[in-house]
């Protein structure tokens, strides 16, 4: 089972690692600091690199309870047991980690139940089920910037399977469950805005996201709202 050094510490942007296995499409790791995709976040991209070699990893994507490295398909791969050292894609982890807290302080600001969302490096959405009035772009862009201007820690907390299931108000994801069954569930806190169960990549602080604008409100069915945004 690989160690997540990327829930460890999502600033880490090279680290050593063992090849444990060779797959049709890449490699695993005893070790990695690649965020696989998931919970609406999309899988890193970087470079794996050794003693007389260098491979691209253009995604990253789970493999049961491990990570695959998915490798370019002309990619040279290194031997089972060496030695690597991957490189992040920093400026797209980044971003995603800005994108990826800036979701989580807009659920804050939208009182509603979270249908779906995507991250992405330029654009990202949630999806609400929403009675009653609609929130205008301009309102969305004002208030969350509000909050990020605060510029509050963002940490994370750790809860046991059977707390969670005790606090089902912090899962505010309809169609994503977080990972269950090991034991804990890990929570994402921004101080005084935010408390919910997430995996993801987050920046330490609201201020690091920047400012945000609400680009679009799209109709996606009788309740359902997409509320699109990108930073500036």
């Amino acid at each position: 089972m690989v160690e997540e050094l990327f829930r460890q510490d999502a600033y880490l942007k090279e680290a050593d690692a063992i090849v444990t296995a060779h797959e049709e499409r890449g490699v695993r790791l005893d070790r990695s600091i690649f965020y696989p995709t998931g919970g609406g976040q999309p899988g890193d991209t970087g470079v794996l690199a050794w003693s007389g070699g260098e491979a691209r990893i253009v995604d990253t994507v789970k493999a049961g309870d491990d990570v695959l490295h998915v490798l370019a398909p002309d990619a040279v791969r290194p031997a089972v047991g060496s030695t690597v050292r991957g490189a992040l894609d920093w400026e797209r982890r980044l971003r995603h980690m800005r994108m990826h807290t800036a979701l989580h302080v807009m659920s804050a600001v939208i009182k509603g139940n979270v249908t779906g969302g995507q991250v992405g490096a330029d654009k990202s959405r949630l999806d609400f089920n929403l009675e009653g009035d609609v929130p205008a772009k301009e309102r969305v862009t004002e208030e969350i910037n509000k909050l990020i201007a605060l510029d509050r820690p963002v940490t994370p907390q750790w809860i046991t399977d059977e707390e969670l299931l005790a606090r089902p108000e912090l899962v505010k994801t309809m169609s994503v469950r977080p990972p269950m069954g090991v034991g804990r569930v890990r929570l994402l806190s921004i101080e005084g805005i935010d408390l919910q169960a997430c995996g993801g990549t987050h920046v330490a602080r609201t201020g690091e996201i920047g400012r945000i604008e609400c680009i679009k409100v799209e109709n996606k069915g009788k309740m359902n709202r997409r509320f699109i945004i990108a930073l500036t």
